[in-house]
């Protein structure tokens, strides 16, 4: 349903005045999941990195042999967090619900109906015309 003029003009006027509070431009920037995931991307190059950096060192430098574990678990532990940061992100929805912004993960008591142009569809479809003696291509 379209807004009428006077709606409009108060809807622009709010988007304005949002727009220019850095305090809500903020406020929501910090609960926006990209930025999230974005941020916990950046944070895992950082600890790979440093864990890639503490290997080499420690090896070049000859230090003792437990700190090369120790820059394996970080470079590792910064891979699988970065895989996990941006696995996610990729799920992550804003869903506003009672006046909150909640994140959705895709996980939970969803229904896993067939997609109408899925596995499950296209073969069914190739099992009906195998049945009537059709093509099955």
């Amino acid at each position: 349903m379209p807004l009428s003029d006077h709606e409009q003009r108060l809807f622009e006027e709010i988007e304005q005045s949002l727009s220019e509070d850095p305090q809500f431009a903020s406020a929501v920037r910090a609960h926006d999941p990209a930025h999230v995931t974005r941020r916990r991307l950046i944070l895992a190059g950082i600890v790979s990195v440093i864990g890639i950096a503490v290997v080499i060192v420690s090896v070049i430098a000859a230090a003792p042999m437990w700190v090369v574990p120790i820059g394996a678990v970080l470079m590792f532990g910064g891979l699988i967090f970065g895989l996990w940061a941006q696995r996610r992100g990729a799920n992550g929805k804003l869903k506003a619900v009672d006046g909150k912004a909640t994140r959705t993960t895709g996980r939970g008591g969803s229904n896993k109906a067939p997609k109408p142009g899925g596995f499950t569809s296209r073969m069914e479809e190739r099992w009906r015309r195998r049945r009537n003696g059709g093509d099955l291509f």
